[in-house]
């Protein structure tokens, strides 16, 4: 068995112990040790096994968060125990680990591997199902890469997928000489646009501006369309779905945004200035369009 795979192993074994003997984590260094002499003697990544288990006891509530909007049919005390800790350590290493270090694909089918070792005989289908539907709504891989016809790992053909019209834009004000973005943050640790579902019988560009007053309570002035995307995500009723998002420029004032209080998966929302932006964790297919908006806006 790979060092890697062993580690991730104790690690899971730790979690379990700490979980149902009521999390106490004044306990969790012994119990550690402890699986360490009686799993991995010898294991010589005993720094790996350390910083994954510290790392997602510190990003419990984050990951909990991301579950249960994953898996809203499954409230986290109804989860296993193996099952729920499987989930963290799978979620830590795919949204927080550095996909050098850990590819995505990688932090799944580790995830897959110890659900069917530990678990029972249906959690490698439910871990996979999880943590699926939080890969796809992340956009990896591929998110933008649906100009063509093409088939999914299950053969699939994607343009048959049901569509889902959104509207989205680039909000922005110019303040003193300045260029501010409104940018909203979503529980997979990403700043992202404001976006919604054009409702039926709506233009893109009135579905656009309801939206925007609904997410983050500003009105805008709509403007040119600047760029679309598209993606696959689940939905727990539909299955899987295409998600079509047209994006405009979106003017207004700076004032403060007001995030609604349920938020769809959106924990914050905050105004950068547009050199601020580089510094962001932002969806790839997402930084073309933000690029495009700030020299458009520009040369208004």
């Amino acid at each position: 068995m790979a060092n890697r795979h062993l580690a991730r192993s104790i690690v899971l074994q730790t979690l379990f112990e700490w979980d149902f003997n009521g999390c106490d984590n004044s306990k969790l260094r012994e119990i550690l040790h402890k699986n360490v002499e009686e799993f991995g003697p010898g294991l010589t990544d005993f720094s790996f096994i350390e910083s994954l288990l510290e790392s997602v006891i510190n990003k419990i509530e984050a990951m909990d968060s991301i579950i249960v909007k994953a898996a809203p049919e499954w409230p986290i005390d109804r989860i296993s125990i193996i099952d729920r800790n499987v989930l963290r350590m799978g979620l830590y290493e795919l949204i927080f680990v550095d996909k050098e270090e850990v590819p995505a694909k990688v932090a799944i089918n580790e995830a897959i591997e110890l659900a069917k070792t530990f678990g029972g005989e249906s959690s490698g289908k439910f871990i996979n199902g999880v943590l699926g539907t939080i890969y796809k709504e992340m956009g990896e891989p591929g998110k933008d890469e649906v100009s063509r016809p093409k088939k999914n790992s299950a053969g699939v053909d994607v343009s048959k997928l049901p569509v889902d019209k959104l509207g989205g834009a680039v909000v922005y004000a110019v303040k003193d000489n300045k260029i501010y973005l409104a940018l909203v943050h979503d529980v997979f640790g990403y700043w992202t646009l404001s976006k919604g579902h054009i409702e039926d019988g709506e233009s893109e560009e009135d579905g656009t501006k309801r939206e925007i007053m609904e997410e983050i309570g500003l009105e805008i002035e709509i403007g040119k369309k600047i760029g679309e995307n598209e993606y696959v995500a689940n939905d727990p009723e539909r299955g899987k779905i295409r998600k079509s998002v047209s994006y405009f420029l979106g003017k207004t004032d700076k004032e403060e945004l007001k995030l609604r209080e349920s938020g769809g998966g959106l924990d914050d929302a905050k105004w950068f200035e547009a050199e601020e932006i580089l510094d962001l964790k932002i969806y790839n297919d997402i930084v073309p369009i933000i690029t495009e908006a700030i020299k458009e806006i520009s040369l208004l």
